[in-house]
């Protein structure tokens, strides 16, 4: 996948300890995208409650 100058994306890896590692990919790190997939990045390894709520999203066990 290739993004264009105006896109960013959040590339996700989940152990199978449950840990969670995240990367941005982007071609410009100073763009409203990036810093959205930063924000976000930044909630997912360190904000415990947010990574629960998400958990509790998706609730894989149903």
């Amino acid at each position: 996948m290739e993004l264009n100058d105006t896109q960013s994306a959040l590339i996700l890896e989940v152990t199978n300890e449950g840990e969670i590692s995240v990367e941005i990919a982007t071609k410009n790190f100073e763009t409203l995208a990036s810093a959205l997939c930063q924000a976000i990045a930044a909630k997912l390894v360190n904000d415990e409650d947010f990574q629960n709520d998400l958990m509790e999203m998706i609730d894989m066990d149903e």
